[in-house]
């Protein structure tokens, strides 16, 4: 699923985004509203990874869906 598909069935996503990265919290991904490079910044944020991990973990999720 490219992310335009993620973004528009972003409440679909929900689920899927909070089972992959259950450290977010409900409202961190509310925020994200579908946007990848933010997606990208809370993971960053709570897992204390680089830019460059969170956003292979954000492409290969996308990859599966």
């Amino acid at each position: 699923m490219n992310w335009d598909e993620i973004k528009g069935n972003w409440k679909q996503m929900t689920g899927s985004i909070k089972s992959e990265w259950g450290k977010l919290t409900d409202d961190e991904v509310t925020e994200a509203e579908g946007n990848r490079d933010k997606l990208v910044g809370k993971i960053q944020e709570r897992y204390g990874v680089a830019k460059d991990e969170a956003e292979r973990q954000v492409d290969d999720f996308a990859a599966r869906q």
